[in-house]
Order: structure tokens, then C-alpha cells, then sequence
């Protein structure tokens, strides 16, 4: 009999459709689409574990699940029949051995996400990033963003009850650049809080539009209080671009 072999999995998806990555009882996430397909392809029960969790509708470029399987022979076209059967907005990338240990949310060392905004009203950028009347001061909001850089503890940006032991995060960098009709926000960290990008996002708004100053965002960080924060923006913006691990 075949012994089990850990593999990390890499794919991409829109989010749209989905109550984010996490498998649960009561709605459709990418999760359960994808072992789905992956148990129908190596015909036996497959549960992937990934690297973490995304909110509903958030999208991901880049994405890590492991798994582990008996008698898995990594052909050319094991990828094209499990994407064949995924629907269109999940895509495989790729399937790798990894050693027994290795661990798609625990081993991953940089994590980057992106969030985009226009200002021009355009259908097709509907689901895939926010639409936004006024155009905020780039220059104040990037001021703010070396302020949250500079501390560790973002329980003021975490949503409430949840199961970490920690609310420090590395953050690594943070900062807004202008696009083509918009502006994009790129931020990296080794880890981080459930809806932490929405709320650092909804945050350094208030400072674009002029309603708080960019050194008011300490005492917001001080406080370690996800009132004084600002609101979560809406997830069809935010993407998560890259996940970097030290075992590949």
C-alpha cells in the first residue's frame, strides 16, 4: 500500500463567487471547490490546508495549499484535468513534493497583498477594485503608512474575537503608488490579522481626505482598539499577490 506524500499546491482565484478560502458549513469557499476537484482527478479524499484566509469576494494571485496523497505521479497532465474540472475563475498553477513537515500557513515567511482604487467609473474593473468619487492626498496617506510601519502590535486593524495568539505583525512595506485612472496599495508583512488590510486601508483614507492628520494614526495604533480605527473598505479591491516560503 501506497504511503501518504505532502505536496504544496499553488493557484490563483477570483473571489467573487466565493465566501473566501475557508471551508464551512453553510456557503461555498474556494476550498471546498478545490478539493473537490482534486479528489475526483487522484481518486481518493483530499483535504488541502492553506495558507491562510481570505475574506469574501477578496481575490488571490498567488495562493499555497499542502495536501498529502498515496500513488501521486506528478504528470504533465495532472494540472490540465484538475483545472478541467475547476471552474473558470480557480486556477492550478502547479503541484510540488515538499518534505513531511513542511506546512502551506505555518512555513510562510512574506506575505503581500494589494489594494486597488479608481476613480472613473469602468465595468470592467466592477468586483476587481473600488470605485472612489474624490481623488485623496497619495502624499499624506504614504506619510501615514511609515507611521503603521514603524509598530508591531495592529490589534487596533484586527477584527474582534479572534483565536490569535498575537496581534504583532512584521510589517515590511506599506506604501501607495499612483495607476492608470487610480492608486494602488502594496503591503508586505511575515503575517497577518483577519480583515488588517481593509481596516489599515479604511484608515489611511481618513488621512487622504483630510479628516484626521497622519501623526493621529499612533494614538489609533496605541490604542490597540478596532473603534478608533477606520472602517473596513469593500473586498472586491484587495488581492493577495505573493506568499514567500524559506523551504523552496
Amino acid at each position: 500500500m501506497a504511503t501518504n506524500q505532502r505536496f504544496f499546491i499553488e493557484l490563483s482565484y477570483d473571489g467573487t463567487n466565493y465566501h473566501g478560502w475557508q471551508l464551512q458549513p453553510n456557503a461555498v469557499g474556494v476550498q471546498e471547490v478545490l478539493n473537490k476537484a482534486l479528489g475526483t482527478v487522484l481518486r481518493q479524499p483530499i483535504e488541502t490546508l492553506g495558507c491562510g484566509r481570505t475574506d469574501t469576494g477578496v481575490h488571490a494571485k498567488q495562493f499555497f495549499a499542502h495536501f498529502d496523497a498515496a500513488g501521486i505521479k506528478l504528470k504533465d497532465d495532472l494540472i490540465r484535468s484538475i483545472n478541467a474540472i475547476l471552474p473558470a475563475d480557480i486556477a492550478v498553477k502547479r503541484i510540488f513534493p515538499v518534505e513531511p513537515t513542511a506546512h502551506a500557513r505555518f512555513d510562510a515567511t512574506l506575505r503581500s497583498y494589494e489594494y486597488h482604487i479608481h476613480f472613473n467609473k469602468d465595468p470592467f474593473k466592477h468586483n476587481y477594485s473600488w470605485l472612489l468619487r474624490d481623488e485623496p492626498d497619495i502624499e499624506l496617506m504614504n506619510d501615514a503608512a511609515k507611521i503603521i510601519m514603524e509598530y508591531t502590535d495592529f490589534s487596533c486593524f484586527s477584527k474582534s474575537n479572534t483565536q490569535t495568539k498575537t496581534n504583532n505583525c512584521k510589517i515590511s512595506r506599506a506604501e501607495w503608488v499612483k495607476t492608470d485612472g487610480g492608486i494602488l496599495f502594496h503591503i508586505s508583512a511575515d503575517r497577518f490579522l483577519r480583515n488588517m488590510v481593509r481596516a489599515i486601508v479604511g484608515t489611511l483614507l481618513q488621512v487622504g481626505r483630510h479628516e484626521i492628520e497622519p501623526y493621529q494614526v499612533r494614538p489609533i495604533i496605541q490604542s490597540k482598539n478596532r473603534s478608533k480605527a477606520g472602517v473596513s473598505v469593500p473586498a472586491c479591491g484587495l488581492y493577495l499577490t505573493e506568499v514567500l516560503y524559506s523551504i523552496k
